[in-house]
């Protein structure tokens, strides 16, 4: 992998995890076109997931701040409430990505042709949300955390976007979209990594050899880890507004003009 590659994934990453586009999906349908290898895609996916967390704590921090001062300070409260609802939502895909993601992984698969298909589902989601008529609650119940996380589980098929899935999801249910955006982008903080742990222990339990054999140089991989934190920092900062303005819509048609191409010409 060559710098400018590594910094053109960056990019995608990052602005693709928090705009309800699907960053997995993004990064398969980029890797096909560049001739990334696979082992060296998953070393790369870790560095720069693990960047787009840390853009999210910049953009966030007073947020993030709150919630976790909710956990520790012992007593009911709209912060601990918050915190409580955070956790609830954890419980499915903590789930499914200690026991199912590759059993996930095995049956369908991560090409381009799964890709075009969640693409086209993200874009049917993100219409049904749109067009709904929210009766703009304030707060997130458990419940609804609860069915959110359902969704966000969902999303580990390679092309269902993380952040459009359950801010459709939440928006669907009622929520006002203030409230969704923010609640989408910090409950996919610990899944994140989550997933960069597991999937790290994977590559150094399964392709040790492999990684040590890599391409990627220390520079490479800092620069896709740049690339993928400042725009990672744009795009959290962006995707809140956009939410609020409900502008959805645009992005709908945009997945499902990337799934039917990727279909038709990559697949």
């Amino acid at each position: 992998m060559e710098i400018l590659e590594a910094i053109v994934l960056g990019l995608l990453q990052g602005l693709t995890e928090y705009l309800p586009v699907s960053s997995s999906g993004h990064l398969v349908i980029a890797s096909k076109l560049l001739g990334v290898e696979a082992e060296e895609n998953l070393t790369f996916t870790i560095v720069v997931h693990v960047a787009t967390v840390l853009s999210t704590v910049v953009i966030l921090w007073r947020e993030i701040w709150w919630v976790i001062r909710g956990l520790f300070e012992f007593k009911m409260n709209d912060s601990t409430r918050y915190a409580i609802s955070i956790l609830i939502s954890m419980i499915p895909i903590g789930l499914v990505g200690i026991f199912l993601k590759d059993t996930v992984e095995e049956v369908f698969g991560s090409g381009v042709t799964i890709v075009g298909v969640m693409l086209i589902v993200t874009s049917l989601l993100l219409s049904f949300a749109y067009y709904a008529r929210p009766r703009a609650k304030e707060t997130v119940s458990y419940l609804d955390a609860f069915v959110i996380g359902l969704s966000q589980a969902c999303a580990v098929m390679p092309g269902l976007s993380r952040s459009g899935t359950t801010i459709a999801t939440g928006l669907l249910l009622g929520n006002k979209k203030e409230t969704m955006a923010q609640f989408s982008f910090l409950m996919v903080i610990p899944p994140i990594l989550g997933e960069a742990l597991l999937d790290g222990v994977k590559l150094l339990g399964d392709n040790a050899e492999a990684m040590s054999a890599s391409t990627i140089s220390p520079l490479t991989m800092l620069a896709g880890f740049a690339a993928a934190f400042l725009s990672g920092c744009v795009a959290c900062k962006w995707m809140i507004n956009i939410v609020r303005r409900g502008k959805l819509l645009w992005f709908a048609i945009y997945c499902a003009a990337v799934g039917i191409l990727s279909l038709i010409f990559l697949s």
